[in-house]
């Protein structure tokens, strides 16, 4: 029978508790076969290895540096999550005041205020018990609703920059002309702004500046008095073809030149009276002109900005007024005087830049009026979206303001 291969035994693993046998005891003695296949008496104290005796400093720097590093996180963790909820409770904090204010707002333009329903009342006749005189009593509301459309419509306000400011007809004629010739520009700007544009009266105006020829030899050319007399009607025309009407409108320039010359001294007339006896002058046109022309203020100038405006708000009754010379005697009863030269250039600008006469480009949700609910015209879906939109800016501002102090009392 074959004898089985021998299998070399794969190497013993030589370690430290392996060699713990060859170790001398603590009485000396040799290394026989016979001591060492006996096992070793217990030694006390055990010796020690080299290894044993250099303390293992990597191991305890490690461990430092892990605990050092899980306190910092542990602090670090600990202030963000601080920081976080002061930050948190303060977004709520703002939110909860915006809120508030905004449901204070929509129960503003909802009419109720401290529970009670706001009232408001239109311009109206009130008898004296003492006197027994008949006056009319403001509209309510209107100092507010007034300081509103005056703030919106200064350098930033979302009504400033309208035609109005920059080509309005009392700043169409030329600053270095005469002062006869620009009160004459001045009334020729009115004539012409009827049914027109302010941007595109101003085209015309600026054409009949640069473009009518003289009189006469050696005479300057231009916009005056002289130059419009001697002028073809044609021409006139033609200059001035692109505002509304500018065939009736030639017409009256050339009879009002006439006029001006025979009976005014070739002035423009300084009395209301005058002005409305010119051909297509009407009291708006008049009011304007003696405000601007001669500096004096004995009516308002209501425009169909004004008189639209002044409807929509509900300041005449119930029963709106049917044209602007109406509009004109029912504001002049109650508003105070000091204040019918400016209320024009008020509303035409509100109406050129937020109150549109075509309702569905009204930008009611940006209007002043309409967010403080003083505006009974005021479109709701778009006055709603405007008090959300204005709600997040505020939120948002906030928070950064937070996030910005958090940040410079942490450094």
């Amino acid at each position: 029978m074959p004898s089985r291969p021998t299998v070399a035994s794969p190497p013993r693993r030589i370690t430290r508790a392996s060699l713990a046998r060859f170790k001398y005891g603590s009485g000396g003695g040799d290394s026989s076969s016979t001591k060492e296949n006996s096992t070793p008496p217990p030694l006390a104290p055990p010796c020690t290895d080299i290894e044993d005796a250099i303390p293992s400093t990597s191991t305890a720097t490690r461990k430092r540096k892990r605990a050092a590093l899980l306190e910092t996180t542990s602090s670090s963790s600990k202030s963000s999550s601080r920081r976080a909820i002061k930050t948190e409770i303060k977004t709520e904090e703002v939110v909860a005041e915006t809120t508030k204010m905004i449901n204070k707002v929509a129960a503003a333009s909802s009419g109720e205020i401290g529970g009670s329903k706001r009232q408001r009342k239109p311009a109206r006749k009130t008898v004296d018990a003492d006197t027994g005189e008949t006056k009319v009593s403001a509209p309510s509301d209107w100092e507010e609703m007034y300081d509103a459309v005056k703030a919106m419509r200064q350098a930033g306000g979302i009504a400033a920059n309208a035609a109005v400011d920059t080509m309005g007809c009392e700043r169409l004629a030329l600053a270095d002309a005469s002062p006869r010739d620009r009160r004459f520009q001045t009334l020729v700007a009115l004539m012409l702004s009827s049914q027109t544009k302010d941007t595109t009266n101003a085209v015309a105006m600026r054409r009949l500046q640069t473009e009518l020829p003289a009189h006469a030899p050696g005479a300057a050319p231009g916009l005056n008095l002289k130059n419009v007399l001697a002028a073809d009607a044609a021409l006139i025309n033609q200059l001035i073809w692109v505002v509304g009407f500018h065939n009736n409108k030639t017409k009256y320039l050339k009879q009002a030149a006439e006029i001006l010359r025979d009976r005014w001294a070739g002035d423009i007339p300084d009395t209301i009276e005058g002005l409305v006896a010119l051909p297509g002058v009407g009291p708006k046109m008049a009011h304007l002109c003696l405000s601007a022309a001669w500096d004096r203020t004995e009516g308002i100038g209501v425009d169909v900005h004004v008189h639209r405006i002044t409807n929509l708000w509900g300041w005449h009754g119930p029963k709106p007024t049917k044209t602007p010379e109406e509009t004109r005697l029912a504001l002049q009863a109650w508003l105070p005087r000091d204040r019918w030269r400016e209320i024009n250039w008020l509303l035409v600008g509100l109406g050129q830049t937020v109150c549109a006469p075509v309702a569905a480009s009204r930008r009611c949700g940006e209007c002043e009026l309409g967010l403080r609910g003083l505006c009974r015209a005021a479109e709701r879906k778009k006055v709603v979206e405007g008090r959300r939109v204005r709600e997040s800016a505020a939120v948002e501002a906030s928070v950064k303001v937070e996030d910005g102090l958090e940040m410079s009392s942490s450094e």
